[in-house]
């Protein structure tokens, strides 16, 4: 994650749909690599809705998925939050 601002990203669904999403921060767990995401066009004081995604190889190229495991996706979402708390303390 750069130190002097953040990262965007932008993702198309299936439907074609463009998505810029926010990069909280990003996690490399058991082998696979992770992002917190929130949508870039939140607002200030907005309750932030944080999105876990996961990063994976597919014909060669990265893509981002959702994770349906429940336990992967609880213990990835705990270490994130975990490191964006340490961040703030900082």
């Amino acid at each position: 994650m750069d130190e002097y601002g953040s990262d965007y990203i932008t993702i198309v669904d299936e439907d074609g749909t463009e998505y810029e999403l926010e990069v909280l921060s990003t996690l490399d767990y058991d082998g696979s690599s992770y992002l917190a995401v929130v949508p870039a066009d939140s607002e200030d004081g907005q309750e932030l809705e944080v999105s876990i995604l996961k990063s994976v190889e597919e014909d060669g190229e990265s893509i981002l998925t959702a994770i349906d495991d429940e336990k992967e996706l609880e213990a990835v979402y705990d270490l994130i939050m975990e490191s964006l708390y340490e961040e703030d303390e900082e």
